[in-house]
């Protein structure tokens, strides 16, 4: 009695168990990234982000939502290879286009589905100048990710390699003369596609993924940020921040206010373009051989000649080329667009540090709020202190610059060098100049009126 008993409890609870267990199954977590623009740096990073975001979220499934006409070829190869190395499943769901950079990262993923009137394809290499086709090392190199990828994932790779390359034919599927683009129907035919689709959610019924969650990548405010800092027009802001707090810095040397505006301006200059990825190593240590070349010009070199010409183009070629994703000086797939941005960002933000240093530069150094902050007392005899004295130079004697004053340098009295020093202005050697006040043992002057 009892065994048979036994013998009949035993599988009800063995199958209680087991529906347990599946009840308490937790939900698919599905993690869903879009890509709608152009492939270039900052794309590249906000796929690692998302990426790392979906892996420590746990998520068991990646969808990249896609549109994009393509981009940059090493943007686009660096994407690819993140996706290759997921551990969890990535699929793409192209709702209309995947062209170009576009067409290698959708190869890349584990499972292709299309929009009705969607399009993959043409991926050959063009150049960012002019969108012509790029020379035959690109296209090879290209040609090579392409079927590599495709192989990969068990896809034809002469197919892949067909989307890159005019001159291949293959029967029945492509003539020679054009590259392959393959509408939503075509690549269902050629399996470039799993499944013609209208949305995530069909993609995920057609798998029978029915208990799951999604979970749209936003960027954190701290990539926000990035994003921001990397906006041509505050890079500009930036430099001249960098240049006016120097300037003022050495105006008036202890302040620490100005040197530390320049300093902050420098570090959110650099760290966005160096996170994204596009501020190497040489750029950075380029932009810092050139400040301290211009500072050795105007403090330790007399005259302006070889190290401030060479500090002010290297500091002018690093600041554009931070910005620009180039490969040591190969501007190949950099567009004429990003290089006019750099550029104008650049020299846009070095104009204005000098149009404010020239013409706001004296009116700051000697407002109330400046004089607060800067040290202006004096130490004087009666109490104590000594000095070397100038002999006794009346205000308004006329005198020649010995040196570029900037503003500090050396003025010529009746044969005599004398220190002296200017309200903020630049003055060459070899013009007129008029003493308006001693102090100590320099004289404060001012261009010949």
């Amino acid at each position: 009695m009892f065994i048979t008993i036994k013998r009949l409890v035993l599988p009800v609870l063995l199958f209680l168990a087991a529906y347990n267990a599946i009840a308490e199954k937790p939900p698919t977590k599905v993690f869903i990234m879009q890509i709608r623009d152009e492939i270039d740096a900052p794309m590249r990073r906000y796929v690692k982000v998302a990426l790392e975001t979906a892996e420590k979220n746990k998520a068991d499934l990646i969808i990249i939502d896609m549109d994009t006409f393509g981009g940059v070829l090493t943007d686009a190869k660096d994407i690819a290879d993140l996706i290759l190395a997921f551990k969890k499943p990535v699929w793409v769901f192209i709702n209309n286009d995947a062209a170009s950079a576009g067409a290698l990262i959708s190869i890349a993923c584990d499972s292709i589905y299309m929009a009705p009137g969607a399009t993959i394809g043409a991926a050959t290499v063009v150049n960012g100048s002019d969108g012509s086709e790029a020379p035959d090392k690109y296209q090879s190199y290209m040609r090579s990710i392409m079927r590599s990828t495709a192989e990969e994932n068990n896809r034809n790779p002469q197919i892949a390699e067909g989307m890159v390359d005019e001159n291949i034919e293959i029967d029945g599927i492509k003539e020679a003369g054009k590259v392959i683009t393959f509408t939503t129907s075509e690549a269902l035919k050629y399996g470039y596609c799993d499944a013609r689709v209208d949305s995530i959610d069909e993609i995920l019924a057609r798998n029978k993924i029915t208990g799951y969650t999604t979970e749209y990548f936003q960027l954190s405010n701290t990539e926000k940020i990035i994003a921001f800092f990397m906006n041509p027009a505050i890079s500009g802001l930036l430099i001249l921040l960098i240049i006016g707090g120097i300037y003022f810095e050495f105006q008036a040397p202890g302040i620490g206010l100005p040197l530390f505006t320049a300093i902050t301006a420098l570090v959110l200059y650099l760290v966005p373009y160096y996170l994204n990825g596009l501020a190497e190593n040489w750029e950075i240590l380029l932009l810092i051989f050139g400040i301290l070349l211009i500072v050795a010009e105007v403090f330790f070199i007399p005259g302006f000649g070889v190290a401030g010409v060479t500090g002010i183009s290297f500091t002018i070629a690093a600041l554009i080329l931070i910005m620009l994703d180039n490969e040591y000086f190969d501007f190949e797939f950099v567009s004429t667009g990003d290089v006019i941005r750099a550029s104008f960002a650049a020299l846009g933000g070095i104009i204005g540090g000098v149009f404010l240093l020239v013409f706001a530069g004296g009116k700051i150094t000697h407002s109330r709020a400046f004089r607060r902050m800067a040290l202006t007392d004096t130490q004087s005899i009666e109490q104590g202190f000594t000095a070397n004295f100038v002999p006794e130079i009346e205000i308004g004697t006329k005198a020649i610059a010995q040196t570029v004053l900037r503003p500090g340098g050396k003025i010529i009295i009746d044969g005599k060098v004398y220190d002296a020093f200017t309200r903020g202005e630049y003055i060459e050697p070899g013009e007129s100049v008029e003493v308006i006040a001693v102090e100590a043992s320099t004289l404060k002057v001012r261009k010949s009126i």
